[in-house]
């Protein structure tokens, strides 16, 4: 059944690929809560150890709720494998560990989360792999660090937390295959809904399914997309050894997020326009960074790359981190959390919180200033949003 649906349109895609619906005829899809398998020989477990028959064997790496998920959204990211991640941080791990080695380079764009700069910096760096930074959108800068290092794989997140910057998923694909690199791109924050970086010449795509994926802030997890061989032998061999394995709980969660994902991403993107838009003419805020208002950098690469702009909005105060931080704590609405991505709408101070372990300079660099503020657009109506934001402005 499931294979019929891949040919189909995505919100057909998005509710009925991977389902493979058991004797019980079920409707939705059905949990797995299992940590191994019976196999009704001793011959059968062998094949099935080998490789040589297919069939489930420990949920370390197999399990049929996985699976689901697995499929559904390898067909929404138009992947040919998928492995799903205890969360977002071990998919991108999975990927380094699966196709770097030592004395392997790394070029990754500056602008990505705090966690993901640590890992490159702190433990990649450990093992004997080099890591270079771009600090700029431009094609041509990608073009010159990755002709000088010529890095085995190029990693970059787009739009970037948090000052949404976008970068050209196409021209940059482009010098990767020229520098025989493969390019990874973290989807996060507009998930296949909106772009799908594989049809733009990207080799692999990395999700923190915790965020829109999920979609109401319930469970944490990752996923990575990509071919066959690289994401379907090498980075499974990662989970399959070193086991940062997704729940089938976690795993059902997010097959049924992705029901909806459409939905929920559309109402985003005009929730956040309409607040972004709203912020950039309030006089105590500096600027505004989102892609949906034709004052960024990136906008018309935006509304070619993606299906939407978002729904995450980064503004500065004028009064530096003292305002930020009135702010945060005069809403009422708005949930003071880091996290992203939920029904709920949330807001953050990055310099203290997701980029608080960088240093000074690192978060110079990033461009994270004291005044900067994150918002989360969720679900809300977006006028009580607004007004919950000029409550909040009105006390600093």
């Amino acid at each position: 059944m499931t294979d019929a649906f891949k040919t189909r349109r995505f919100d057909t895609r998005a509710v009925r690929v991977g389902h493979r619906r058991t004797p019980e005829g079920e409707q939705s899809e059905p949990i797995f809560p299992t940590s191994s398998y019976v196999f009704e020989s001793a011959a059968q477990a062998a094949a099935r150890f080998a490789g040589d028959e297919p069939g489930n064997i420990y949920s370390r790496f197999t399990n049929p709720t996985v699976r689901v998920f697995q499929e559904r959204l390898a067909a929404l990211e138009g992947g040919e494998s998928c492995v799903a991640t205890a969360s977002g941080m071990s998919a991108i791990l999975s990927t380094c560990l699966g196709l770097l080695q030592q004395g392997d380079a790394l070029v990754s764009a500056k602008a990505v989360f705090g966690s993901t700069i640590m890992l490159f910096d702190n433990y990649l760096a450990k093992f004997g792999v080099a890591v270079h930074y771009v600090d700029s959108p431009d094609p041509e800068a990608w073009a010159q660090t990755i002709d000088r290092v010529r890095p085995k794989l190029v990693f970059l997140e787009t739009p970037s937390n948090p000052l949404t910057q976008v970068y050209d998923i196409e021209a940059v694909a482009g010098i990767c295959r020229q520098a025989g690199a493969l390019l990874a791109v973290d989807n996060c924050f507009c998930t296949p809904a909106l772009q799908r970086p594989l049809e733009l010449g990207a080799d692999i795509v990395i999700h923190s399914a915790t965020k829109y994926i999920d979609g109401q802030g319930r469970c944490v997890g990752g996923a990575v997309v990509g071919d066959a061989e690289r994401v379907g032998k090498d980075v499974f061999g990662v989970l399959r050894t070193a086991g940062p394995s997704m729940s089938p709980f976690n795993a059902w969660v997010f097959a049924k997020g992705l029901e909806t994902l459409s939905l929920r991403m559309h109402a985003h993107c005009r929730n956040a326009g309409q607040i972004a838009q709203w912020l950039e003419d309030h006089p105590q805020v500096a600027r505004v960074h989102y892609p949906g208002l034709a004052s960024h950098p990136q906008h018309a690469l935006a509304a070619r790359q993606q299906e939407g702009f978002g729904g995450i909005v980064a503004f500065e105060l004028k009064g530096g981190q003292a305002a930020a931080w009135q702010l945060i704590d005069a809403v009422r609405i708005f949930s003071i959390t880091a996290n992203l991505g939920d029904a709920k709408s949330t807001i953050t101070h990055p310099a203290t919180t997701t980029h608080g372990r960088l240093s000074p300079e690192q978060r110079a660099q990033a461009g994270i200033g004291d005044g900067l503020v994150r918002i989360a657009v969720g679900l809300e109506d977006p006028l009580d949003l607004i007004e919950d934001l000029e409550q909040a402005l009105a006390r600093i």
